[in-house]
This record gives C-alpha cells, sequence and structure tokens, in this order.
C-alpha cells in the first residue's frame, strides 16, 4: 500500500475508534475498580505526620486513623445535642466514688479522693489481619527475629506474607494508657491525664530511668511496669482510678487517645531493622475498627478498606426529628459499614479538586473561597445552592462548627495588658472598631457568625439573643445585637489615655503590633485590619514570621496581638472556657492553651467550680457569671465562630457533618451505578476536532500527493 495510503486508513481508523467510544469516560483520573466493589473517592491534602493514636492530635489525621481505631465510646452518629455511647463496650462506664482509703462513697459525693470507672468489654471483637497476630502451629509468632540480618528481607510491610488475628481483650485498653504514660511517645494528653490518672506520673517517672539501660528502638515492655489507676480483673473487665472528681473524662474515652494497642503489635514494630525502614505504628497502624489502613504513599494515594474482621454494629435507629425528612434514617438497622473502599487522592490545589468534583470524581467536597460563588446564591432568605449545583443535584450541609476564633491580646504587655481600667478600655475600644461581622462578610463569605463568647452555639452554656449579649461591646437594638459606635470607641480610647489615638502624656502615635505567621493573611486582609484600627487613629504593625518564630514568641509573652482558635476536643463548656483559665497560661506552662496569659482569681475560682458540675441551671447561672468577668477584661478582641458547608453528590446517602467526631465514613453509602452514569454525562468525549484534523489532513496531504504523482508519471515518460 502507498505511504499515503496507509496514512490516511490509519487517521481513518484513530477516527473510527474515538467515535466508537459512545458514552466511555476518558479523563477518570482513578484506577480502574471492580464494579462490584462500593469505592468511595476523597481528597487530602498534606500527608498525615503521626498515625500512632498516642501521639496524634490534629483533626487531618483523625480522618484516617478514627477509622481504624476503637476506643471505648464513640458519639451518636445523629444526635444533636452530641450524645455518647458505648463502641466496644456493653454499656457505658460505671462511676463510683472513693475516699483516700479506698472505700465506698455515696453517688452524690461532693469531693471524693478517687472516681473509678469500671468497663465492660463486647466478647469476641477482633483486629484486623496484620502480620504482629501471625502465628505457628505451636502458638509462637511467624515474625521473630533478634538481629538486623535477619530481618533484612523484610524491606516494607507487604514483604510479611503471613498474617492472623486476636480478640480484643482489656489488656489492650491498658497497655495504650501506659503507652501515654511514655515520654517517649510524646503523647499530647499526657500531661493533662497526668493530673487526674492514679499512679501515670510514676510511671513516666520509672519509664524514664529505664529508657537510660536501652537503645533508641529498643522494645519496652510496658506488661511489667504497673500504673496504680490501672486494674485488669478478667479479659473484658477492667477499671481507671482518676484523683478526684473529672467529669469531663468520659469524653475522653471517646478519642483515639484511648484506642486499644495490643502488646503483640508494639512488639512486632520494634523488631530490628523495622524502625529504620519506617515499618512502625506511625506509618502503620493496626486496629478493630471498620477499616484498615492498605495503603499508604502520602505522594500520590491513602487507601482504607473495609475490615473483613469487624463486628457487627447497626445503622442508628434514632437521631434528630429532621433526620427522617432528611433520608437519614432509611439505612436503621443495617449492618455497617456500607462503602467497601475509600481512596484519598493527594490534592495541594483547591481549584483541580473543585474540577474533579464538578466532573463526579470526587464524592463530596467542601466549599472553598475561588468555588464559593459557583456553589451558591446569597439571597435574602440566606445561603442557598446555585442554578448549577441543583442541576447536577448536589446537595448542601450547613453546621455551625464547635469551633472559637478570636483575636487575643497578651496580658503580659505593658501596653494592651494589664488589668488597670485604662488598660480594660484600651482593649474594649479595639474590641469595637474590629468589625467581625464585616471581616466574615469579605474574607470567610459570610460563613461564620459574630461571637459573643468563647462558648460556641451547640455547647451548653452558649446563650442566643439579648441574655448573651457582650455589652462592652454590642447594645441590644431593635431585637438584635449591634456593634457600639465608633463614638463610643474614640471616647473609651481617650479615657484610656490615647485620645485621637495619641499618648495623652508624651504626644507619640499609639503603634499596636499584631503577630501572625507568615502566608496565614493576605494583603486585603492586612489593608483591612489597618483600617479598623485607623477608625481609632492607631497604627498597625503586622508582623509575620514562619510558625516556629511565632510560637516561640507566644511561649515567651512576646507577641502583643494576635489570631488563634480553637475547635472542641469535646462538647463542653469547660473545653472553651479553659482558654482563659489561669494556670493554664502560656507563659507559665509553655504548652498551656491559655494564650493570652490571662488570670482573674474569681473567673479562676468560678471555672474549678463550673468544672465539676453538671449541665443544669446551677452550671449556667455560673458560667454566666464568668461571662461577665470576661466582659469587662476583655482579653480577646474579637471572636467568631465558622460555619461548615459540605457538598454531596446525589449518589451519597447518610451523609451529616458531626462537629466533634471522625469516625463516620462507616456510616456513608453511595449509589455507584448512578455515579457512573453522571460521570459519562458530564464528561463526554468531544471528537468532533479530531474529525476536523482529519479533514485539514486529509486536504493538505492529498494535494500534495497528487502533484507528486504527477512528478513521477513525468519523469518515467521522460
Amino acid at each position: 500500500m502507498p505511504f499515503l495510503g496507509k496514512q490516511i486508513v490509519l487517521i481513518w481508523l484513530v477516527s473510527l475508534l474515538v467515535s466508537g467510544c459512545g458514552e466511555s469516560v476518558w479523563n477518570n483520573p482513578h484506577e480502574a475498580q471492580n464494579q462490584d466493589v462500593k469505592v468511595m473517592y476523597s481528597n487530602f491534602i498534606q500527608r498525615p505526620k503521626y498515625l500512632d493514636p498516642a501521639r496524634s492530635f490534629s483533626s487531618e489525621e483523625s480522618d484516617f486513623i478514627d477509622q481504624i481505631y476503637e476506643p471505648p465510646l464513640q458519639y451518636n452518629y445523629l444526635k444533636r445535642p452530641y450524645e455518647l455511647e458505648p463502641s466496644t463496650l456493653t454499656h457505658m462506664p460505671t462511676l463510683t466514688y472513693q475516699d483516700q482509703n479506698g472505700e465506698l462513697l455515696p453517688a452524690d459525693a461532693a469531693n471524693p479522693a478517687y472516681s473509678v470507672y469500671s468497663f465492660e468489654l463486647k466478647r469476641g471483637i477482633q483486629y484486623q489481619p496484620h502480620p504482629a497476630f501471625a502465628k505457628k502451629e505451636g502458638g509462637e509468632p511467624v515474625y521473630d527475629f533478634n538481629t538486623h540480618e535477619e530481618g533484612n528481607s523484610f524491606q516494607t510491610l507487604k514483604d510479611f506474607t503471613q498474617s492472623g488475628t486476636k480478640e480484643l481483650i482489656a489488656d489492650d485498653y491498658i497497655y495504650q494508657i501506659k503507652r501515654i504514660a511514655d515520654p517517649k511517645r510524646s503523647a499530647p494528653l499526657r500531661g493533662l491525664l497526668s493530673q487526674y490518672i492514679d499512679g501515670m506520673s510514676e510511671l513516666t517517672e520509672e519509664i524514664t530511668e529505664v529508657r537510660k539501660d536501652l537503645t533508641e528502638h529498643e522494645w519496652l515492655d510496658l506488661r511489667k511496669l504497673k500504673m496504680k489507676g490501672l486494674t485488669k480483673l478478667d479479659d473484658y473487665h477492667f477499671t481507671i482510678r482518676l484523683k478526684g472528681k473529672y467529669p469531663q473524662f468520659t469524653y475522653w474515652l471517646a478519642f483515639h487517645f484511648f484506642a486499644p494497642i495490643p502488646w503483640q503489635v508494639d512488639y512486632f514494630y520494634h523488631l530490628p531493622g523495622l524502625p529504620e525502614r519506617n515499618i512502625t505504628l506511625q506509618w502503620h497502624p493496626v486496629g478493630t475498627g471498620a477499616y484498615m489502613m492498605t495503603e499508604n504513599n502520602p505522594n500520590a494515594q491513602i487507601v482504607l478498606e473495609r475490615n473483613p474482621n469487624f463486628r457487627h454494629e447497626t445503622y442508628p435507629a434514632e437521631g434528630e426529628s429532621s433526620d427522617l425528612s432528611n433520608d437519614l434514617l432509611q439505612a436503621k438497622g443495617k449492618k455497617l459499614p456500607f462503602i467497601d473502599k475509600y481512596v484519598f487522592r493527594l490534592e495541594k490545589e483547591a481549584i483541580p479538586t473543585w474540577t474533579k468534583f464538578l466532573q463526579g470524581y470526587y464524592d463530596r467536597s467542601g466549599i472553598s473561597r475561588d468555588s464559593f460563588d459557583q456553589a451558591v446564591s446569597v439571597q435574602a432568605a440566606g445561603i442557598g445552592l446555585s442554578d448549577e449545583m441543583i442541576e447536577k443535584d448536589i446537595s448542601m450541609q450547613q453546621v455551625v462548627t464547635p469551633s472559637t476564633y478570636y483575636m487575643g491580646f497578651n496580658m503580659l504587655d505593658s501596653v494592651v495588658g494589664g488589668y488597670s481600667e485604662k488598660a480594660r478600655k484600651l482593649r474594649q475600644a479595639i474590641a469595637i472598631v474590629y468589625d467581625t461581622d464585616e471581616y466574615i462578610k469579605i474574607f470567610l463569605n459570610g460563613r461564620g457568625q459574630t461571637g459573643m463568647s468563647p462558648i460556641p452555639p451547640g455547647i451548653f452554656g452558649f446563650q442566643e439573643g439579648e441574655k448573651g449579649l457582650l455589652d462592652t461591646v454590642f447594645e441590644w437594638k431593635e431585637q438584635q445585637a449591634q456593634r457600639k459606635s465608633v463614638h463610643d470607641a474614640r471616647r473609651l480610647l481617650a479615657e484610656a489615655g490615647y485620645p485621637e489615638g495619641r499618648n495623652e502624656e508624651t504626644g507619640e502615635p499609639l503603634v499596636l503590633n499584631l503577630d501572625t505567621t507568615s502566608g496565614s493573611t493576605s494583603k486585603a486582609q492586612l489593608s483591612w485590619m489597618s483600617k479598623q484600627f485607623k477608625k481609632l487613629g492607631i497604627q498597625l504593625n503586622v508582623r509575620a514570621t514562619d510558625y516556629n518564630r511565632f510560637k516561640g514568641k507566644m511561649e515567651t509573652g512576646n507577641a502583643q496581638m494576635y489570631f488563634w482558635g480553637w475547635l472542641a476536643d469535646y462538647p463542653d463548656p469547660e473545653n472553651f472556657l479553659f482558654l482563659l483559665y489561669g494556670p493554664n497560661a502560656q507563659v507559665d506552662s509553655k504548652s498551656g492553651v491559655n494564650s493570652a496569659n490571662y488570670k482573674n482569681t474569681e473567673y479562676d475560682r468560678l471555672f474549678e467550680q463550673m468544672r465539676q458540675l453538671p449541665n443544669n441551671q446551677q452550671r449556667a447561672d455560673v458560667i454566666n457569671k464568668m461571662m461577665a468577668i470576661l466582659a469587662q477584661d476583655s482579653p480577646w478582641g474579637m471572636i467568631y465562630h465558622a460555619y461548615e458547608y459540605n457538598l454531596s453528590h446525589g449518589w451519597v446517602s447518610n451523609f451529616k457533618p458531626h462537629g466533634i467526631s471522625k469516625a463516620n465514613l462507616k456510616y456513608y453509602d453511595i449509589d455507584t451505578n448512578k455515579r457512573q452514569e453522571m460521570q459519562a454525562m458530564w464528561n463526554k468525549p468531544v471528537v468532533w476536532p479530531l474529525f476536523l484534523v482529519f479533514i485539514i489532513t486529509i486536504s493538505l496531504i492529498v494535494p500534495g500527493y497528487l502533484t507528486y504523482q504527477r512528478r513521477q508519471q513525468r519523469t518515467i515518460g521522460d
């Protein structure tokens, strides 16, 4: 066949192949999956650093490990207000009080020496398959070696070809609590728990001494060390004894810090050579949860797959009144989990992630600032979905996250700090002119509400309306809170000693420093902030540094003003009001959460009273007194609580944002057939350009070819 003929045929065949593809999807970024397997796709921005449940305290890390590990308690997925329920327990822990001699006290004892929590485990709960549990016929572990040479054949976890399982028992929870006490784990909760769990501080000291004689990666068998506050009764019963009374301890029992770790797993990950190859619990978690991590490639993707040994658990049968109308109870009583596999892809940029969501390749999405206008429609009645989202059958869930963001004043600072009347008025003046409502509207697309106190909506102690008014900054007019005028702020500033923003004694302009981390605040935000202070004639100097230097300033008390935020660890007012509790002052305790270094004796006294009370009127009254003190002292200059918006495609079901718990993937479900149909509809290949190229190519080649043929014929004829 002549060369030209071959070209034309080849192009024609390619065109036929393209046109024959019909409804197939060409641009799917995911690997082909078995259609019988339910796979849900999501993304992550940065790799999880710590997957050890004793060490991890990051929300992004919890997205993964909370699906794998099971602490004793969990949150009911649907109920609001938030409600704890048993996870691996047969029932909620029983609580008794003891005196100094260990004698039982009445249930209403006000100041017990000890609080004893008793646990009963469900029988038959099994761990995921893992080589740490692989055994020989005689019961010895399959993988047990003493030298690096013996371990050289195991370069990755997949090189361990045999696996096994074991039953969850009381020893596993006790072992994990001892791991928290181990300084080598750097457990962020160790400082707090050491104040309460009897014997934890002593065990930490003992472990510190023992480790002096161990090499870096040598295994320490924590079974040989005792902690006074931990008692194993049998394989399914154990107790934890706390010093005094700490009602919030129950919430911590729903966190992965208290997830069980068997000694066999700890031993396995300390086999010679494995820690050096990053075959550790930090990288390869092992649990009893609904999912197990089968791939951890933080440069590409992380994969969670159904744990074949997961215990019997069913979808909740009841929740909020709105759950029925929102189709959140259709799956009640069905066995969990519904999804077979979760694939999390690394996506560093928001726009490509959003594009893939619109194409149907990600099942759920948040709403970034760049995509906000495309996703939602802001109307007088509120925020709703845009027409484009409605046409795609995308739904939106809005929730006020239990979080608080604030601009804090360093109370140790000689200008904005202190407890004099002038210092208070300076802070109050700044709080008035710093228009939080405007900030939320401009920079958060309206995704938040101005706060009147550290306590966010949904947490006991939060008050709406006139009762919850922060009266040093707002006044109640026309049935709503209205910010006081700039005139009021200027009057306070003058009374503080800075009329028109100048020191009344020296005439020097008042210059205040705002410390931030580099890249955390845009130029537009900085310009807007400066304008707020200029309303009072105050000059704002922004000092942006890297995070480590910023953290150093905060720890040493060298910042003047700053921005910070707090997301609830548990749904209790104590978890927010302790941000201003004197003993938690950051300069004093270094790791303290009271970044303002605020200290007020009466506030601290009321806080200690409040933390021991149940959610009743007495507790509410105490909180109101604390709010009055904070309003007067004004250690924070502005407060807001963020809204969270989540989008889901029409094939996603059972999705309800929780706000506290991350262990929610086992409840989600998808219709894979509908997803495939929509992907094909939204990503139809456009083939006409190929036909156009074909025609242009033919129109260019054929005349030339014919000319060539004529020349050849003339040459032959000559």
